[in-house]
């Protein structure tokens, strides 16, 4: 098909005409080139600014919601401080050694959502029975895949967490277990696998012991810079393999002994359900697509679980919903009569902080990729302005040469197309140039500078289509001209 186009009369024409003055056209064409470079590199340092934002906001988990099972409440001594039950670290799980697929001891139902349990990490996952309902593991899988039918939902992973011992030859570790689900590194934003792989859809679906490990937990046990994908280790008394190490990818969580993300490790929450024989989730975990929607998801959530579990209008949830804004005011050391006065006004402080946050950084990296564009598009401006310099200046050579068609019956829109093609293929073929070009800038700067550069399949398109059209425009004015000469005055230019 293009060679077919390329061996129309007009644009055969066009190309010889271009090649009879081969600088001034590669002049052009250079002129041309640079200004689609330039915007496409623009638009690339643009497009990555506004990802690096929107990264850093849901690294920062802004835009994360949490729904945990029990709807537990504090203990408040005469200090007037909240205490929380902590288990203690010296409690462990130690499963019988197994290597089959089916663990044959059953260590104690979970299905009744007010039952104890006996096992030695029972008081740490739920609680006193003091706490009420805060005792009562009442969330299910079925439970997640419900929230993800709202709208504005993004991610939603289930999990069940434990503190746990990692074995590895004669080296221990303790630390935080998270049996999770498969979609944790797209609510992670800030994550990175610094080897390996987390676990996939065909492992947790067969419940498999596959492991990933915090950066923290890999350089406990294996030490510095060593390997950790391939290892096995041993956890509940059962072997595990490596496949992942997850370390911080922003400047927002940096890894440190004793926090919950890389001084952990994650399993499917399936093989967890197994090995604990345990049918519920200790919480869910929801990211909005948008930071904005944050508190109306809170109150839709609230309302379907509630739906689903069949609690009554005067009976308390049998959950707690947590944004960021409650878990930091639930955590933060405030005396409870006070976390609990501001708790109550968390929404409204949400819909201002967080929809504000969401449009300020939108208007903030838009308004900056339509000023990088804009001063490139100077360029483009320069390329066309050489252009129609070009088509001019061929028009006053090629005087004799119109009359003489225009005589022998070539009507003007002849002429016009003629000269329009020829503004165009010059466009076009800068165009092309230019795209290659920008893209190879783009990684230069992402490599030199170290700055995040987006090329999109739409900023190509883009690009190649303002060429285009820069040719249109300002090679319309010299092909009109040639259009309207007068055959007789034309023949007696010299």
């Amino acid at each position: 098909m293009i060679k077919r186009w390329l061996s129309h009369p007009y644009v055969d024409l066009a190309l010889k005409a271009l090649g009879r003055n081969r600088l001034q056209t590669g002049l052009t064409l250079l002129g041309m080139t640079i200004g689609v470079a330039t915007v496409l590199a623009m638009m690339a340092v643009g497009a990555g600014a506004q990802q690096s934002i929107e990264q850093q906001v849901r690294a920062a988990g802004l835009n994360q919601l949490t729904v945990r099972a029990g709807n537990w409440r504090p203990k408040v001594e005469d200090t007037g401080e909240a205490v929380a039950h902590q288990g203690d670290a010296r409690d462990t799980l130690v499963l019988p050694l197994y290597r089959g697929d089916v663990l044959p001891v059953a260590f104690h139902p979970e299905d009744d959502p007010m039952e104890k349990h006996d096992h030695p990490l029972a008081r740490q996952r739920l609680g006193d029975l003091e706490a009420g309902l805060g005792s009562a593991a009442t969330l299910t899988f079925d439970d997640a895949e419900a929230i993800k039918g709202l709208p504005g939902v993004q991610y939603v992973a289930g999990g069940v967490h434990e503190n746990a011992r990692v074995h590895f030859g004669g080296k221990r570790w303790f630390t935080r277990m998270h049996g999770t689900d498969v979609e944790m590194p797209s609510i992670k934003r800030g994550w990175m696998l610094a080897e390996g792989r987390f676990f996939t859809r065909r492992e947790q679906d067969r419940a498999e012991q596959v492991l990933v490990i915090g950066q923290i937990v890999a350089e406990r046990l294996f030490g510095a810079g060593v390997k950790a994908v391939g290892q096995e280790v041993t956890l509940w008394n059962q072997p595990f393999e490596v496949v992942g190490v997850v370390t911080s990818a922003t400047w927002v969580v940096r890894p440190a002994p004793g926090d919950d993300q890389f001084d952990a490790v994650y399993m499917p929450y399936t093989t967890t359900h197994r090995l604990l024989n345990l049918s519920k989730l200790n919480d869910i975990t929801i990211t909005a697509a948008s930071s904005g929607d944050v508190s109306r998801l809170a109150r839709e959530i609230t309302t379907l679980l509630r739906q689903r579990h069949g609690i009554g209008d005067d009976q308390p949830d049998d959950f707690t919903v947590l944004t960021q804004a409650t878990k930091a005011l639930t955590t933060g050391g405030l005396p409870p009569s006070v976390a609990r006065a501001v708790a109550g006004n968390v929404a409204e402080l949400e819909k201002v902080t967080l929809e504000q946050l969401a449009t300020t950084l939108e208007r903030a990296s838009r308004t900056m990729t339509w000023l990088l564009a804009a001063v490139a598009a100077v360029s483009l401006v320069v390329g066309g302005i050489g252009i129609m310099n070009i088509t001019l200046l061929s028009v006053t050579e090629r005087t004799r040469e119109i009359g003489l068609r225009l005589a022998v019956g070539a009507r003007s829109r002849d002429v016009m197309r003629q000269f329009l093609i020829e503004a165009v293929a010059i466009s076009l073929a800068g165009g092309v140039a230019g795209i290659v070009l920008g893209v190879i800038a783009a990684a230069l700067i992402a490599r030199t500078l170290n700055w995040a550069t987006v090329v999109s399949p739409l900023s190509v398109l883009l690009a190649f289509g303002v060429a285009g059209a820069v040719g249109i425009f300002f090679g319309w004015y010299p092909a009109r001209r040639a259009s309207q000469l007068d055959p007789i005055v034309a023949l007696r230019h010299e």
